[in-house]
């Protein structure tokens, strides 16, 4: 059920906010020259790169690196309206060990080399997570087997090996991907399993630090925004990792929204976590809506949805903005094509979530971002710490 209070409508046309003219059309825009060999993509005034940075906001995106220099307009818009990028997939275990003792780094330095070229910070996504495993070691996350022994072992190398192979590169690691379920409870995957308990997320964050001293390293984990068994859980257990004295640096609140759903308390919850001394992220933020079903799974059922996203949009970040310590805002991809959502929400369907439409033209959802970080000007100024880092 879609919200009643819609407040945000249709950005006008073109909006003069803050000496920044907001051009509510890609065609209306004029086109930044073209890239020279070995330099990097321009990037307008107006992307919401350029308006983030005058608050020291990274604008971040997942990446597929399917797409990313095979589609021109998709690597196009990466670079233009992007400061920091994610790995949507390419850096995860089951990439980049598929065939155990054999590394195969090839596209996760793809993506660190086009971040340097377009001068982005990388986000390094994830190192410990009982999903999207080689089959060798576990093919559901609960399963193995291997002895408890080789696991530890396996994790240990894994850890620091990945760090390492990116020491420098990274600003922002999720050394610890979703180890609670939505009651609060800790997940018994096999990594659970072969501690007795958590301990190797202690574990995992000290390996991480001493493979790179000056990465970030974050707790990524889904439903934090809302208060509640969850968001409780894992607040309380990064306090006992802090009274451990374990090197953790942010939290990263995945931002997965709904408009059937009630928007959380985003912004009491990014606070909470800062309060404790910590960074905190948006990493994966998207926000779908009931759509059509096959082929039109980005299509809206209703023709009210797109207010109600935008809606959730503006709050999402503007949660992020009035909290000093949130250092990046991410969606999680940018062009409705290339989104989880429809795959995963089938029944009923559910899609439409991104900033991007179909053909990749900037949504409605997009100028409100674009608006909301214009008017930001005053916001605090936030400082992102990590390797060479302003």
């Amino acid at each position: 059920m879609l919200r009643s209070a819609l407040s945000i409508g249709l950005v006008s046309a073109t909006v003069l906010l803050g000496g920044v003219t907001l051009t509510a059309s890609a065609s209306a825009a004029p086109a930044p020259p073209a890239a020279g060999p070995g330099k990097p993509t321009p990037y307008p005034a107006d992307s919401l790169r350029a308006l983030g940075d005058r608050v020291g906001l990274r604008i971040g995106t997942a990446v597929n690196m399917d797409e990313l220099g095979t589609n021109a307009e998709y690597t196009k818009i990466t670079a233009e309206q992007f400061s920091s990028v994610t790995a949507e997939n390419v850096m995860k275990w089951q990439l980049v060990e598929p065939t155990r003792g054999t590394y195969d780094w090839a596209a996760a330095d793809e993506l660190v080399a086009f971040a340097k070229k377009n001068k982005q910070l990388v986000r390094g996504h994830t190192l410990v997570w009982h999903s999207q495993l080689p089959t060798w070691l576990s093919s559901d996350g609960y399963t193995t087997t291997l002895s408890n022994s080789e696991l530890k072992a396996l994790l240990k190398k894994h850890v620091q090996d990945q760090v390492k192979h990116f020491k420098g590169d990274i600003w922002q690691w999720d050394v610890v991907n979703e180890a609670f379920d939505d009651e609060g409870k800790p997940r018994e995957t096999v990594w659970y399993k072969a501690w007795g308990g958590l301990g190797y997320i202690a574990d995992a964050f000290r390996w991480a630090r001493e493979a790179d001293p000056k990465a970030l390293l974050f707790y990524n984990d889904y439903n934090l925004e809302f208060t509640g068994p969850k968001s409780n859980a894992v607040y309380d257990f990064v306090k006992t990792l802090q009274a451990q004295r374990v090197p953790i640096d942010g939290v990263g609140f995945q931002g997965h929204l709904a408009t059937q759903y009630g928007f959380p308390d985003l912004q009491n919850n990014l606070q909470r976590f800062a309060d404790l001394g910590l960074k905190v992220a948006e990493t994966e933020v998207d926000v779908r809506t009931f759509t059509e079903p096959a082929p039109n799974v980005n299509t809206p059922t209703s023709p009210l949805a797109p207010y109600a996203q935008e809606s959730y949009w503006s709050r999402a970040l503007k949660a992020c903005l009035a909290v000093p310590e949130c250092i990046s805002f991410t969606p999680w991809g940018f062009g409705d094509t290339y989104s989880w959502i429809p795959g995963w929400f089938t029944n009923p369907q559910e899609g439409a979530a991104l900033l991007y439409d179909a053909d990749l033209k900037p949504k409605s959802q997009y100028y409100v971002i674009q608006q909301d970080l214009a008017l930001a000007a005053g916001a605090p100024r936030r400082a992102p710490g990590g390797p060479g880092r302003p």
